[in-house]
């Protein structure tokens, strides 16, 4: 397949020090990318850089936060990259909704391999999980879910319960794989045996769930985007809860809860990041240093928050302290 491999030497650009309404704490700092990325997902690599999906340029990035370097990898013709995660091997792995296909890219070789999907229909890729057994698990928006078994190359496509809308997914640390459905305002437990996927709905009808991440308890974590709330559900007890984000037309996009079970959303109405402390119910807000940011995904390790800033092709992270400044 067809690839080239681009370096660029890029100014790290620390915009603004912005912390959320004390004198210290974490900080906001951005790295510009070249122009026309609109990054979409992040996923921080193995070698301590960050991938990203370059969605308007049909390629895999990898910055460098200490040195600023920035390599882009194109991964084929028609390609438009949305999710992109490191497996058990180390290697990013990406959804890819214009080759219809997984794609794997060795980090060390640059070599692009691609898992083409068994139908022709437009599945609309969106985001992938691997579960326990190294088996990646795919969500697509026109209302399909998947599984690549990475060993034998093997991929399978199921047909969504109800449709159109499957959309962010995530394993739990018990194992259980979870996906969002965004136009069916739902979230569902897929078993990993037969690829069933079983249906619940939020309390909150037509909230327009859309993308999920678990606790270290296994509670299931989702971002409301229809409703502006964020929403936890603990399969032990069966139950639900919701918490309306600050403001006054929030949108709640993505979600991830880090290593502490502090959980942060992107609120597009707000065009602000939020951090939800569970035990305190207390909302966080950090202000991105440029406006319309835009911020699909949201991805860490520990202590450091990475976001991709779509709309100002940018990366951001909120770090406390920062490692590579």
């Amino acid at each position: 397949m067809p690839r080239f491999d681009l370096t660029l030497l890029i100014f790290i650009l620390l915009i603004s020090f912005a912390p959320p309404a004390h004198a210290a704490g974490p900080a906001v700092y951005e790295f510009a990318l070249p122009e026309g990325s609109h990054p979409h997902d992040v996923a921080p690599a193995a070698d301590g850089g960050v991938w990203f999906t370059a969605q308007s340029r049909g390629a895999l990035g990898h910055l460098d936060p200490k040195s600023g370097k920035i390599r882009l990898i194109r991964l084929g013709p028609d390609s438009s990259p949305h999710g992109v995660i490191v497996g058990p091997d180390r290697a990013p792995w990406v959804t890819d909704s214009g080759l219809n296909a997984i794609v794997r890219v060795d980090p060390k070789t640059e070599a692009v391999r691609a898992f083409p999907l068994p139908i022709k229909a437009y599945v609309n890729l969106n985001t992938a999980t691997f579960d326990h057994n190294g088996v990646l698990w795919f969500t697509g928006q026109s209302g399909y879910y998947g599984r690549l078994d990475p060993k034998s190359g093997k991929v399978e496509v199921f047909d969504a319960p109800r449709g159109r809308g499957p959309y962010g997914i995530a394993i739990a640390p018990d194992g259980t794989v979870w996906y969002a459905s965004l136009a069916g305002s739902h979230i569902s437990r897929v078993d990993l045996a037969s690829g069933h996927a079983a249906v619940l709905e939020p309390p909150t009808h037509g909230q327009g769930a859309r993308r999920v991440w678990a606790d270290s308890k296994s509670r299931i974590w989702v971002s409301e985007w229809n409703a502006g709330q964020v929403a936890v559900y603990d399969p032990k007890t069966d139950q639900w809860k919701e918490w309306k984000l600050p403001g006054e037309r929030p949108q709640a996009y993505a979600v991830y809860v880090d290593e502490n079970d502090k959980v942060w959303l992107s609120d597009f109405g707000g065009d602000v990041i939020v951090r939800f402390d569970p035990e305190t119910e207390i909302f966080t807000p950090f202000k991105l240093p440029m406006p319309g940011a835009e911020v699909r995904q949201i991805l860490g390790r520990p202590g450091e928050i990475w976001l991709p800033e779509s709309a100002n092709d940018k990366l951001a992270v909120i770090c406390d302290p920062c490692r590579f400044r």
